[in-house]
């Protein structure tokens, strides 16, 4: 069993209350009855009341979800009328009309399918007639792209691993469950529609083919191997699952918290290639159900392991930071951003310290070539791009690890892509970020994280892997009181912590660490933060954001998360740096910044053996047997 998560209802408490400006509400409704009613109890009440019982809230037996089929699916104002039909109902304990927000797919493209090509042989490798566009999967240099730059299956494979009996959810505008290269890899059982609420998850067909999102993310993940038919997929022998959830024209709290909850025990890993708006403006993040059902999944789905939640970082570019996107930005997620095929990020990569890892999407050369995979109605693509094709491609590497070692817990893949994830080639085109080494010897970088994944290596380090010790969070302190801040200066503030030395929950080796920021200012976009461990590591949480115009809502409670301080020791002196990058005078108040450290308290990786005395193991391991580190100071910008 994995370890649970300790803490995980104040971390609920940090969701920030988001801006609803020019709000919209739904014709649904979330409704709590008096006791443990059950499905009965809910349809009598929806019956008396005029409602329909869409489905309980996260398998609850006194919370669901109701629709009002006579109200328009988006309305400016709050229905009074409906709201108090059901709260007079005696059964009713809380009723209220649930408001809409907007969820963009990432990475979607206008129509350009291709038809299925003549079979195409290739010794050795797989006969998949596309199979030689899928630079991501063997990079010769096709394309313009670097020989040996890609995600290294073939050494998963040769490992006897193709991903069977795991299964990956594409939650998405659904799934063609009927094309020929995914109908044998399709689990039906773990599948849904909450667009239209029945067990089909097909897509809504549009004359542009909008609606090809989740085929293609399928395709990348699980598309078969050697059946004359488009590519193949990372983990050709695994299941998908369709959650159909996108299509509607608002998004509510229950359809997401709901996909997210849905059969966690079948469902192994979760694939999600959307997200908040990414104008560069926008600070979204998952409401209280959605939040609700993410923690659950990953403290009790896979039957305690936890699931595993993958996230496209986002497509914002250099004018947004995907630390204010709370889906990307989550610890409990695992977010993927995405290089082309000669090392370079793209140009709509977001950067920020959330970021784990990368994979790939477009080609350098010609940016029509993008990832091969399936495509509605039997066709084939090889125009999938953006950090919606880099979710999938995580998900599929990740399907590989769980067959390796299905006793692996959601920590366990985060711990893995930390240590086999490779620098290879990747840059940054602009030379904005530079690859830095932690204090305990990890090399990151703001844009990829860690690097790319290393299929081949994460599943050979999974056969031998011993989960990693208990997790733990540490309130390591706080600072509250009115700051101002301004552009002539910036201002640094220190919390001194013992990383809750002597107590339960004290923390020796860092995971994933939030600084919980209140602040506003006259301009929103020119606020920089930058958070100091004792060690040295200087992680940019937050980045200039040039369409950011607001000067009212700010951040209320808004948990900044870093991931460049992993294995790093907690004690000592962190500084928070904020900063207004701006050539006009912009002024502000920080109002509170509360520190908080998640990690274990034993030392991880104790047990493994080290067979390669260079790898990023053997390097952390030997970091932690002497405590003793002198952090070699790498130049961030």
């Amino acid at each position: 069993m994995g370890a649970l998560v300790r803490g995980a209802c104040l971390v609920l408490s940090l969701a920030a209350p988001f801006a609803r400006s020019a709000e919209v509400f739904t014709n649904e409704f979330f409704v709590r009855l008096h006791g443990p009613g059950g499905r009965d109890s809910a349809d009598a009440v929806a019956k008396r009341t005029g409602f329909d019982l869409v489905a309980p809230v996260l398998g609850s037996d006194h919370e669901f979800h109701f629709v009002h089929r006579g109200l328009s699916n988006a309305r400016l104002k709050r229905s009074i009328a409906h709201t108090r039909r059901l709260k007079v109902d005696p059964m009713v304990h809380v009723a209220y009309q649930l408001p809409g927000f907007k969820r963009v797919k990432r990475g979607y493209k206008p129509l350009n399918v291709e038809n299925l090509v003549p079979h195409i042989k290739v010794e050795s490798d797989p006969t998949d007639p596309y199979f030689q566009y899928q630079w991501y999967l063997k990079n010769t240099g096709q394309n313009g792209g670097k020989a040996k730059l890609d995600l290294n299956v073939e050494a998963a494979w040769a490992q006897g691993v193709t991903g069977k009996n795991v299964t990956t959810a594409i939650m998405d505008d659904g799934v063609d469950y009927m094309h020929p290269d995914l109908k044998f890899n399709y689990n039906a059982k773990a599948s849904y529609d909450f667009s239209s609420n029945d067990q089909y998850p097909y897509p809504r067909y549009t004359d542009d083919w909008f609606n090809s999102h989740g085929t293609r993310c399928a395709g990348e993940v699980a598309a078969a191997r050697d059946n004359d038919i488009c590519g193949v997929g990372v983990a050709y022998d695994s299941k998908i699952a369709g959650i159909r959830m996108l299509d509607q024209p608002y998004m509510t709290d229950l359809i997401e918290a709901n996909s997210m909850g849905h059969e966690p025990n079948l469902i192994d890993i979760y694939s999600a290639s959307w997200g908040p708006t990414d104008d560069g403006k926008t600070v979204d993040g998952p409401r209280n159900a959605t939040m609700r059902a993410i923690v659950k999944g990953v403290n009790e789905g896979r039957n305690g392991l936890g699931n595993i939640y993958v996230w496209a970082s986002g497509d914002g570019g250099e004018e947004d930071d995907c630390n204010c996107d709370g889906y990307a930005a989550s610890m409990w997620t695992v977010s993927i951003n995405s290089a082309i095929n000669d090392g370079q990020n793209a140009h709509y990569d977001e950067s920020c310290s959330s970021t784990l890892a990368s994979t790939f999407s477009n080609g350098a050369k010609d940016p029509n070539t993008g990832v091969a995979t399936t495509d509605l109605y039997g066709k084939c693509t090889t125009t999938h791009s953006g950090t919606s094709a880099a979710a999938p491609e995580a998900a599929g590497v990740f399907a590989l690890a769980l067959e390796a070692n299905t006793q692996l817990n959601w920590r366990d893949i985060q711990h893995l892509t930390v240590l086999t994830s490779k620098r290879n080639s990747l840059f940054d085109a602009k030379r904005r970020f530079h690859w830095t080494m932690n204090g305990v010897g990890l090399e990151f970088n703001h844009l990829f994280g860690f690097g790319v994944l290393d299929a081949g290596a994460m599943v050979a380090l999974a056969k031998q892997w011993k989960t990693v010790p208990a997790r733990y969070h540490c309130e390591a302190g706080s600072i509250k009181g009115m700051q101002k801040i301004s552009t002539e200066k910036s201002i640094f503030l220190k919390i001194k912590t013992t990383a809750c030395q002597g107590s339960d929950t004290q923390v020796n080796y860092l995971e994933h660490v939030q600084a919980v920021i209140t602040l506003n200012s006259t301009r929103r976009g020119d606020v920089e933060l930058f958070l100091t461990s004792p060690m040295g590591t200087r992680s940019m949480i937050l980045s200039k954001r040039a369409n950011d115009n607001d000067h009212r809502d700010g951040f209320t409670k808004w948990p900044f998360m870093t991931t460049h301080t992993w294995g790093e020791y907690p004690q000592g002196v962190w500084t928070l740096e904020v900063s207004l990058n701006s050539k006009t005078p912009q002024s502000g108040y920080i109002k509170e910044w509360t520190l908080m450290l998640h990690g274990t308290s034993e030392a991880p990786y104790t047990d493994l053996p080290v067979s390669d005395p260079h790898s990023k193991l053997a390097i952390v391991k030997k970091a932690h047997e002497e405590r003793n580190i002198v952090h070699v100071k790498g130049n961030y910008f």
